[in-house]
């Protein structure tokens, strides 16, 4: 099982990732370069992406199943203001070049919202846009997230995401990035796994997934609301996640956690802690935690 979660990229970069990830248990990770809600960055560190490696190559953490995440702001769908539009290309253009030099392949991207132009218009802005990033010279794939259509978000059907695939022109730096919440809110059904794999098959084709983002949903199916929950605390359910995460056509494809925080208790958010060493540990398991929430709780006020 190739597992991870969602790490910080802090002081320490890519090494700090890492040495978050094994204390999960995980044997894979997806990072952002800087803040997801921001285009801050810092230059890359040589010396400690090295000590990162060395570590990955120490701890059977294979580099090639880590995932790098765009940051939530670039919005390759809208043009209606030329900056913000070429901002987004450029700031895309460099986070492809601070993946290469991180070793990095694969860079997940949400892609993109209309916000008031129609949505064919703003699926050929996307499709430009990723024709003047994708870089040849790069080994770096963008991966398109399925979306769950909240407000007029792009790629919440595959049809969309095959339609963006279908006008890349280099084919070989385009993947998918699936999201089980986001495709339960988008109106697939979870539970019959195995039905979505056979219609993804024909309408896009299974080479093109690469990642695959493991959440439960706090909605019901077609809810359009992309909320997450903690892995069988929500709509899905853990068998069915338990399934996704075991089919035996994603054997080797990196699933990565995203699940919520978990606070002091239901109501109070002021302190949170990480559920992923959890969670990592009752997937590898096979067996459900009821008493999940409470466990993560009393671990980290000890």
């Amino acid at each position: 099982m190739i597992i991870g979660s969602h790490v910080s990229f802090g002081q320490n970069g890519l090494k700090g990732s890492v040495e978050e990830a094994l204390s999960y248990g995980a044997n894979t990770f997806m990072f952002y370069t800087g803040a997801p809600q921001n285009t801050i960055r810092k230059n890359i560190d040589i010396k400690t992406t090295k000590e990162a490696w060395e570590l990955m190559h120490q701890n059977g953490i294979d580099i090639n199943n880590v995932i790098c995440h765009a940051p939530y702001i670039v919005n390759l769908a809208n043009n209606t203001d030329d900056a913000k539009y070429n901002f987004s290309i450029t700031f895309l253009k460099s986070e492809i070049n601070r993946c290469a030099e991180l070793g990095i392949k694969y860079l997940v991207l949400h892609p993109g919202s209309s916000v008031g132009i129609e949505r064919n218009i703003a699926l050929n802005n996307i499709a430009f846009a990723l024709n003047k990033i994708i870089a040849e010279n790069k080994d770096v794939t963008i991966l398109l997230e399925t979306m769950a259509g909240k407000g007029t978000e792009l790629g919440c059907t595959l049809e969309e995401i095959k339609y963006l695939i279908d006008n890349v022109q280099l084919k070989d730096k385009i993947g998918v990035c699936l999201d089980t919440c986001h495709l339960n809110d988008a109106g697939y059904d979870m539970a019959n796994f195995s039905e979505f794999l056979n219609t993804f098959a024909s309408v896009i084709g299974l080479n093109y997934i690469k990642c695959i983002h493991i959440n439960d949903s706090k909605n019901p199916r077609s809810s359009h609301k992309d909320r997450h929950a903690n892995i069988g605390f929500g709509t899905l359910g853990f068998d069915t996640i338990y399934n996704i995460i075991n089919n035996s056509a994603l054997k080797d494809i990196p699933k990565i956690l995203e699940t919520p925080y978990i606070g002091d208790t239901d109501d109070d958010k002021n302190r949170l802690y990480p559920p992923y060493k959890f969670e990592i540990a009752m997937l590898k398991k096979g067996e459900f935690n009821p008493n999940l929430l409470a466990d993560i709780r009393t671990f980290y006020k000890k």
